[in-house]
């Protein structure tokens, strides 16, 4: 199991990113995902989840409204669209999966997103 993270950077405020994570080494489309993040000194927090279908999204009260995680089940990556960015959102954005068989998480290397002025 592979899944790199990318789309991570410097943004202002009120801005936007998309992060996206690539995945590779599993069946994609059986699979939900998950964006979690972590700030510095503090816990590594869930953002988002999506099932494997795609049909079914929950998100941390935190970001709802603003973020919106999908998937592309043919492209086998997943997304994490993030508007109106506010500097509490900045942390390293880890993409995630549990095994629905084995319930072995993986976890990719995460990507830097920093919102400052």
């Amino acid at each position: 199991v592979q899944l790199v993270e990318s789309g991570g950077g410097l943004v202002q405020p009120g801005g936007s990113l998309r992060l996206s994570c690539a995945a590779s080494g599993f069946t994609f489309s059986s699979y939900a995902m998950s964006w979690y993040r972590q700030a510095p000194g503090k816990e590594r927090e869930l953002v988002a989840t999506i099932r494997a279908a795609g049909d079914i999204t929950n998100y941390a009260d935190s970001v709802k409204g603003r973020f919106t995680i999908s998937r592309d089940n043919a492209e086998n990556t997943v997304y994490l669209q993030m508007s109106n960015l506010k500097p509490e959102d900045t942390a390293v954005y880890y993409c995630n999966t549990v095994s629905p068989w084995t319930r072995r998480n993986y976890w990719g290397q995460g990507t830097q997103v920093t919102v400052s002025s």
